[in-house]
């Protein structure tokens, strides 16, 4: 047999997350390259390691003892790895990471120069709703979370990164002369997230203390998609400014003038207030410390043009 390394962790991906897709884009690698290496690993066995079966991948009874096996080879690799940096005196390791969606938006900027400035550590970053960022929390599979909103049933430590700005945007063409919400909402269709999203919750908050009555509303799963619809005109919503920039300055969404806007919320990095931190991940919120203010100098600056 002469499987690669490289070969070992793209069938560990694969049989972990059940997925071709998936797996191509947390190892930043194209689909095709992904079915490569898995085809040229199940070459070198008689036995299939996977099924797919539909558009579903199952990891055969063969597959699952291959798994562990490999899963060992992979971690002694990484050991030697580390073992040799920090020989060097240099950083290693892995941050896990869970972002709610809109948090794509920041949390890079605030990682960027911390994983160049060391090589040895590696990012596990995964971007979903809020629900399963704090699932993924409360049952100990990352190191921190970045939400706006903190969960009331968690014991938690937490670290402000910036703030979370959020306007009444609507289409260009839309007449802007200050007008107080309820007259607002009685022209146009008013946008929410899902449930459980925490631009929704600062958005119905908002409606229950300015006591409103929407008439006219639409539900939907993504702040992308909410940004298409307004975009498409079909009506306004209160969102965040951070993923607004470029539609912003290009003039195909303005922010309407609106009483008692904008809303501001915080986002913060949080981890269990129990959880025994690693030396790579205390060094992390040092970093923070000492770099968040220039960071968002930096990135950031370009709030100030409509805030």
């Amino acid at each position: 047999m002469n499987y690669t390394l490289h070969q070992l962790v793209v069938f560990l991906k694969v049989a972990e997350l059940k997925s071709i897709t998936k797996a191509s884009e947390i190892l930043f690698l194209s689909q095709p390259a992904v079915s490569i290496q898995l085809k040229t690993f199940q070459d070198q066995f008689k036995l299939p390691l996977i099924e797919v079966i539909g558009k579903k991948v199952y990891v055969t009874a063969f597959g699952i003892e291959v798994v562990e096996h490999a899963k060992k080879i992979v971690e002694q690799v990484d050991e030697i790895k580390n073992k040799a940096l920090a020989y060097d005196g240099l950083l290693f390791g892995t941050i896990k990471i869970a972002v709610v969606s809109t948090g794509k938006y920041i949390m890079p900027y605030f990682l960027s120069d911390f994983l160049n400035q060391n090589k040895g550590v590696k990012l596990e970053m995964n971007v979903t709703n809020k629900q399963s960022v704090i699932e993924s929390l409360k049952n100990n599979e990352i190191d921190f979370a970045l939400v706006s909103i903190l969960p009331k049933d968690l014991n938690i430590e937490s670290i402000d990164l910036m703030d979370n700005i959020l306007f009444l945007v609507g289409h260009e063409n839309l007449n802007n002369d200050r007008e107080n919400f309820q007259e607002i909402i009685e022209k146009y269709p008013l946008i929410f997230r899902e449930y459980g999203s925490g631009t929704r919750q600062t958005m119905e908050k908002f409606i229950k203390d300015q006591k409103v009555k929407v008439q006219n509303k639409i539900e939907l799963t993504s702040n992308e998609a909410v940004k298409q619809a307004i975009l498409a005109n079909i009506g306004i919503s209160i969102m965040p400014l951070i993923g607004l920039k470029n539609d912003l300055l290009l003039g195909n969404l303005q922010i309407l003038a609106c009483n008692h806007l904008p809303l501001k919320t915080t986002w913060q990095l949080i981890w269990l207030k129990d959880k025994k931190l690693t030396h790579l991940s205390k060094t992390y919120l040092n970093y923070l410390h000492e770099n968040k203010a220039q960071i968002i100098d930096h990135h950031f600056n370009w709030f100030k043009k409509f805030v």
